[in-house]
């Protein structure tokens, strides 16, 4: 009697723990992940890539020029190539895993606000590691926008840090090596690429924590919700901070009328990522909303990638709500500020509950501040 309860006993044990794995493991799909690495590879990161590459190059030669001659039409030039390039990193910051990821892109390229005294110690001494954790707040576009615009009040009084300063000369190498750390890092981003991560990025297609398709979407999630929704409204706008504002957090401080323009880039940016949208081109390929399409994802009778781009218009409307200037905003009347917030957070949990639950993908980032 005893042997035929123990025997029950087991078949009853062994059947529990079948169903516990069937539960916790959800069957995979036929989803074809190759096709949808491939397309955000050869469609819409590498060519993301080597835009900015071409934007801060341009950059760079202009800097070259303006140091040859630091004039205020020259000036006026960097700042347009500055802006440029400004907006097309935007488009790669979603992209912060390999290469970029190693070489620290996103602290190296826009950490702001950006440490001004720093800045005039590094160009006062003539002496600086700009790949040190402590340069990071003292280098990229921040870094640029402060020499570019905040130096003085008007432009002749900023060409002549350039130009009569005692210091000009380590004035214009500071400028220049800026400008010249931002083009070899890309380099070596898009060298990485074409080199061989492209193909072991695509052959990476399952759906383990480290697969391609499971960081490459955190990475989106991550960068919709803390460098976009998080960075650009919610810090400056005290979101974080019990109501206290900080109006010297926004992005492009100094130029102080493009942090609305950089936040559209950037929304714009994720979007066209979630649809698959080629980079600079109308066609679509397999992404994000395909690949909720083909699981046929449904929540309240709708399909989820419809809400999903559904919201996008409320945020443009919060957005182009809002003043030039991000810090004249928050002075001004910042519960416009809070709206664009809110917009944006709708689809921070569309994205990262309901899409990433769909998809059978785990947050892979700290997550400090809830949803």
């Amino acid at each position: 009697m005893k042997k035929t309860i123990l025997f029950l006993s087991f078949i009853t044990l062994f059947f529990a723990c079948s169903k516990n794995e069937e539960e916790s493991v959800k069957p995979d799909n036929n989803y074809d992940r190759t096709a949808l690495l491939t397309n955000w590879a050869n469609n819409i990161i590498v060519p993301s890539y080597v835009n900015y590459q071409a934007k801060v190059q341009i950059l760079l030669t202009d800097i070259n020029s303006f140091n040859t001659t630091p004039t205020v039409s020259n000036l006026q030039t960097v700042r347009t190539s500055w802006l440029e390039a400004y907006k097309a990193y935007q488009y790669i910051s979603i992209y912060n895993f390999g290469k970029a990821e190693e070489i620290s892109i996103k602290e190296t390229t826009n950490t702001y606000p950006t440490n001004a005294a720093g800045i005039e110690a590094n160009i006062s001494s003539g002496s600086y590691n700009l790949a040190l954790l402590s340069q990071f707040d003292k280098q990229g576009f921040p870094a640029l926008d402060y020499l570019l615009n905040g130096l003085g009040a008007n432009d002749t009084s900023i060409v002549e840090f350039y130009d009569t300063n005692a210091n000009a000369t380590n004035y214009k190498q500071y400028l220049l090596a800026l400008a010249n750390r931002l083009k070899t890092n890309i380099d070596a981003i898009v060298v990485d690429w074409n080199s061989g991560f492209k193909t072991s990025y695509i052959a990476n297609n399952g759906t383990s924590v480290s697969s391609s398709v499971n960081k490459t979407t955190n990475n989106f999630v991550k960068n919709f919700e803390k460098d976009i929704r998080a960075g650009k409204i919610g810090i400056p706008a005290g979101v974080f901070s019990s109501g206290v504002k900080f109006t010297e957090k926004v992005e492009g401080f100094y130029k102080n009328d493009i942090s609305k323009i950089l936040l559209n880039e950037a929304v714009k940016a994720s979007q066209d990522f979630f649809n698959g949208k080629h980079f600079g081109s109308a066609t679509t390929g397999e992404g994000l909303k395909s690949y909720l399409d083909f699981l046929n994802v449904i929540r309240n009778n709708q399909k989820l990638s419809d809400i999903i781009n559904n919201q996008f218009t409320p945020i443009y409307t919060a957005n182009n709500a809002l003043n030039n200037s991000f810090s004249t905003q928050i002075n001004v009347d910042n519960s416009k500020m809070l709206l664009a917030y809110d917009a944006l957070q709708q689809n921070v949990v569309y994205i990262k509950l309901d899409m990433m639950q769909a998809l059978n993908i785990s947050i892979d980032y700290v997550d400090g501040d809830g949803d």
